[in-house]
């Protein structure tokens, strides 16, 4: 891992930007995420940025294009393949978190898609999970896009801000980092679903009023 690490930190603007792309898109699509998490790649994409080797925008715009495309073409993946999917030899070894991952989804819906973003086992799974239970597309990618837009951008900023301290931030990248950034996005979620209730309250007593 210290050598792709290496690798991918001293390669031209042009690579840096396909390596990140197709990492960030594999873990959802394929599973890669078992090999190399997602999270590593959009880090370590804010990292190069941070050395002016690419811009940070364009980077962010990448991982999160990628996070969104890749989770689309895992759902597909579920939706198509179903049950012989979860008897693969990739997922079996992971049974009992399997399990827990279906059982989440059935118990939250579209929000186990935004939530399972920030989750390493969860981001490659979810996806499929969501096609094989045959949740809407609409719906998914709803989720999926909320999810991939603040997970990107969090992610690749946070490396942005490391710079060359990404090695502390990288081992620092698990389970309590990515509550933090996933109760701030849930945060923000819930403050923008009452701020469109109101305005709809306002609308109607707006129109009775008219009445």
């Amino acid at each position: 891992m210290t050598g792709f690490i290496d690798g991918l930190l001293n390669v031209s603007p042009i690579v840096a930007y396909i390596a990140v792309f197709c990492l960030v898109f594999a873990e959802d699509a394929i599973f890669v995420g078992f090999v190399i998490p997602g999270e590593t790649a959009a880090v370590l994409g804010g990292v190069v940025a941070s050395r002016g080797e690419v811009q940070l925008g364009i980077m962010m715009a990448l991982v999160v294009i990628a996070a969104i495309i890749g989770d689309s073409v895992g759902y597909e993946v579920g939706k198509h393949l179903g049950a012989r999917l979860v008897k693969t030899k990739v997922l079996a070894r992971h049974s009992e978190k399997l399990e827990n991952a279906q059982e989440f989804l059935r118990r939250k819906g579209g929000s186990a898609v935004f939530l399972g973003r920030f989750t390493a086992f969860l981001r490659a799974v979810m996806p499929a999970l969501a096609g094989t239970s045959r949740m809407p597309y609409g719906r998914f990618l709803a989720y999926n896009a909320a999810g991939g837009f603040v997970w990107g951008i969090g992610f690749v900023l946070l490396g942005f801000l490391a710079g060359n301290s990404y090695e502390a931030v990288a081992q620092a990248v698990g389970r309590d980092l990515a509550v933090v950034i996933a109760a701030v996005a849930v945060a923000g979620l819930i403050a923008w679903h009452l701020r469109s209730r109101r305005r709809q309250q306002r609308r109607r007593a707006a129109n009775q009023r008219q009445d």
